[in-house]
C-alpha cells in the first residue's frame, strides 16, 4: 500500500515542481540623460523623470521632483511601468 501510494505522490510532486518553475525576465529600461534624447526614442510616449534610488517616475507637472536629483534618469513611461516602477503622487492634485 505505501509502495503504490508512493508511486503516486512522486510523479505528482515533480510535476508541481517543474510547472512551478518560472524564468525570470528582464524588462528592458532605456535611461536617457536628456529629455529630448528620450523624446526621441518614444515619440508616442510620455517621458518622465525616473528615480532609480527611490523607485518611483514623476511627470513633468511635477515640477518640484521632475528632473531634480542626480540618481535618475529620463524614461518612457510605459518602459518604467513595465519595469515595476510606481508612479509619484506627490504635487498631482
Amino acid at each position: 500500500m505505501r509502495l503504490s501510494l508512493m508511486c503516486a505522490v512522486v510523479p505528482l510532486m515533480a510535476f508541481a515542481v517543474m510547472a512551478g518553475s518560472t524564468k525570470a525576465v528582464a524588462i528592458p529600461l532605456t535611461p536617457f540623460r536628456y529629455e529630448a534624447q528620450a523624446q526621441r526614442h518614444c515619440p508616442d510616449d510620455t517621458v518622465v523623470w525616473l528615480d532609480f534610488r527611490k523607485g518611483i517616475y514623476y511627470s513633468k507637472r511635477q515640477k518640484n521632483h521632475y528632473a531634480q536629483d542626480s540618481t535618475g534618469s529620463f524614461v518612457c513611461r510605459e518602459e518604467a511601468r513595465n519595469g515595476g516602477y510606481r508612479r509619484s503622487l506627490l504635487g498631482l492634485r
